[in-house]
């Protein structure tokens, strides 16, 4: 049995120090063949790496779209409109085109203020990650970041200025022209009910010059607070519908001072164009609260629509308001659209003393003096005339309606200046359309065609009286013939059906009558409505199906007595021609 080899204390220690630094140097070695790096790597960093969101994606989705496809198009829109507003095509394009470049303005703003606060983040964690520490222990030492670019600029030396300000989209203001009841007003209130943005109409007639009786021009971005909630971010993306502009036009006075045309007009030049207007909301009676906000007496549109987010362009400065002190709101105009309606009585005439021939000479058109105000639309013998002005022109007739061309749609800047506009306010309107007037067609389909058409609101309206309304088609046209009389347009259908139906609302809800037939002898005011009772239905279908029947044969009897007839005499040559034939020259 061998015996053990006696090892000092020295020994020992010296054998493990050389063990345990062969297993470093070996453990290290294999380290460094399996991976390499530097240790200036993270030298001064409190992470190994950083990860931002905004960067652009990798991989299959790195070349798709970040905006998506628009919920919102032009089409869209004017198909919404085609559900509550009949014909004036041309018109409903160009609004939907213009909410539409709107909205695009308004995505493309939010995105770069979205971008600029995520450099900006970017910014504050690259500075953190790469912050000495001198820094923290003492502050407001110079960094070396801001030592390199100094030293970057000083060797450099003077360089043309750079912009590097983003390509910045303006606005395109609209205004619609037209008789009253062609629609203008209602297309504005048929897009707000829809819109995402917030939305306030004014009325121009009351607006006065600054110091005087009267509103002020600037209430109508006050009345866009009110819509928006007291939000400015989203008020100062919204949309305002100024109606009757045509009545602020330059008054031709000898005496006296203009403050409610051209005074008004210089008031609205900055606020379209792009100003910043101090408002003061003053708070409400009996509201919740002595500091809160005023409450809003407008609608609130567009509830999370993401476009007035909490990074607004504008601020907000409020005083004490605390009792009864109200709060001032600054508001930018420069991102708010600007539509403008009205009527132009008379324009057209300057329209066509300017395009039109002269009347000297034969076979020269001939106008009358006399003619109607209202009425601008013209026959089919000036189509070359708008073949001339304006070749690529969309009427406003969607192919139902016989109605000629319309004399606004050749309206240029000098014509408004003519009829009273400044030219100042003219030049900032770049957008202008025109809406036709409505003929007997277009108000037979006003009275039954829309959504909210008058026919269903009066069929709702003795409904909810237990009894049932109808109208034949003859009666439908007696009304649209009456309406077209009083020139006031589509609104004149209204006076028609009280007229009519006022007897009938009177004696029909709580008695024996179920139900109300309206004829063309109604129409024509040569009889009463007529009533039936609960039990005679049938009768009542058949009196109404004998009258569709009688229309629908006067109707194939005329339209074959027009065919028949389809030569007409257009020219003087025509009717000489046609009477030598029939051998009466």
């Amino acid at each position: 049995m061998a015996l053990p080899i006696p090892v000092s204390h020295q020994a020992r220690l010296s054998y493990l120090a050389l063990s345990s630094a062969y297993r470093s140097l070996s453990t290290t070695s294999s380290v460094q063949a399996s991976s390499t790096f530097h240790r200036s790597d993270f030298t001064s960093q409190p992470f190994s790496g950083t990860y931002e969101p905004g960067q652009p994606t990798s991989g299959p989705l790195g070349g798709a779209a970040l905006f998506g496809v628009p919920r919102l198009t032009p089409k869209a829109l004017k198909q919404h409109l085609d559900q509550f507003v009949i014909g004036q095509e041309r018109a409903k394009r160009v609004l939907s085109v213009a909410i539409y470049n709107h909205y695009q303005r308004i995505q493309e703003l939010q995105r770069r203020d979205d971008e600029e606060d995520e450099l900006v983040q970017q910014q504050a964690r690259r500075d953190i990650g790469q912050r000495h520490p001198v820094e923290e222990e003492f502050p407001g030492q110079e960094t070396s970041g801001d030592r390199n670019e100094i030293l970057r600029r000083q060797a450099r030396g003077s360089s043309p200025i750079v912009d590097f300000n983003p390509l910045s989209i303006e606005k395109s203001n609209v205004m619609l022209l037209g008789p009253s009841g062609v629609g203008k007003t209602l297309m504005a209130k048929t897009l707000a009910r829809v819109l995402e943005v917030p939305f306030s109409m004014s009325d121009c007639t009351p607006f006065t010059q600054a110091g005087y009786i009267g509103e002020d021009a600037d209430v109508c971005v006050q009345r866009l607070l009110v819509a928006s909630n007291y939000d400015v971010a989203r008020a100062e993306r919204g949309i305002i519908c100024l109606d009757e502009v045509d009545k602020i036009a330059t008054a031709r006075v000898s005496h006296g001072k203009d403050v409610s045309g051209e005074g008004v007009q210089q008031a609205l030049l900055k606020i379209i164009e792009g100003t910043t207007l101090q408002i003061h909301a003053k708070q409400e009676r009996g509201g919740a609260g002595g500091g809160g906000r005023p409450s809003s007496s407008g609608g609130n549109f567009g509830n999370g629509s993401g476009f007035g987010g909490g990074g607004g362009m504008g601020n907000t400065s409020s005083g004490a308001a605390s009792g009864g002190k109200s709060e001032t709101f600054n508001i930018r105009t420069d991102n708010i659209l600007f539509i403008f309606t009205g009527a132009f009585i008379g324009l057209h005439k300057l329209i066509l003393d300017r395009v039109s021939r002269g009347s000297i000479g034969f076979g020269q058109p001939i106008r009358a003096n006399n003619a109607d105000p209202h009425q601008t639309t013209l026959s089919e013998s000036d189509s070359p005339l708008f073949k001339k002005y304006l070749p690529f022109f969309t009427s406003n007739s969607d192919g139902t309606s016989s109605a000629g061309y319309n004399a606004l749609d050749l309206v240029e800047p000098g014509d408004l200046q003519k009829y009273g506009m400044i030219p100042e306010l003219v030049g900032r309107i770049p957008i202008t359309t025109a809406l036709a007037a409505l003929d007997e067609e277009a108000l037979v389909r006003v009275l039954t065609e829309p959504r909210n058409s008058l026919m269903r609101q009066y069929e709702q309206l003795f409904q909810l009286s237990g009894v049932e309304l109808r109208c034949t088609s003859p009666a439908l046209r007696e009304m649209a013939k009456s309406a077209l009389g009083m020139g006031t347009g589509a609104r004149g259908l209204r006076t028609v059906l009280e007229r009519l139906l006022g007897d009938a609302m009177f004696e029909a809800p709580g008695s024996s009558i179920k139900f109300v037939l309206v004829t063309e002898a109604v129409a024509q005011k040569k009889q009463a409505p007529i009533y039936f009772a609960r039990g005679q239905q049938h009768k009542f279908h058949a009196m109404m199906a004998a009258e569709e029947e009688s229309w629908q044969r006067r109707a194939r009897k005329d339209d074959t007595n027009s065919t028949a007839g389809s030569e007409d005499v257009q020219s003087f040559e025509q009717y000489r021609e046609k009477a030598r034939g029939a051998g009466t020259v």
